[in-house]
């Protein structure tokens, strides 16, 4: 009896070691899986950054000629108004200049009529 004991208690010896190897393996094997997932994790967050990065950097680029173009833009508008302002002042002046014409053209033709 005292010998189907031991033998028993050697068999459930060796059955706990082998679990206990089997969870170790397992275990180790989860911790290099967690470890290449945070190390995927890692570079994933990085590439992401990085494209985040590029991608306001192009932006502000585009903002910033965006800006210059409007400022372009105004200063066109600006110079076009100021042209404007000027061939109707010149409008205006020729205007004058056409009815006094006019107006020394009919006291000549008055004149000579006389």
């Amino acid at each position: 009896q005292l010998h189907v004991t031991m033998s028993e208690k050697n068999e459930l010896a060796k059955s706990l070691e082998m679990v206990q190897n089997e969870l170790q393996e397992k275990e180790s094997e989860m911790k290099r899986e967690i470890s290449e997932y945070k190390d995927r994790l890692l570079q994933a967050e990085k590439e992401h950054q990085d494209r985040l990065t590029e991608t306001n950097q192009k932006n502000e680029v585009e903002i910033e000629a965006c800006h210059e173009k409007i400022s372009s833009l105004e200063h066109f508008i600006s110079s076009q108004k100021l042209e404007i302002e000027h061939l109707k002042s010149n409008k205006e002046q020729l205007n004058n200049s056409l009815k006094e014409a006019n107006q020394a053209l009919g006291e000549l033709l008055k004149i000579k009529v006389r």
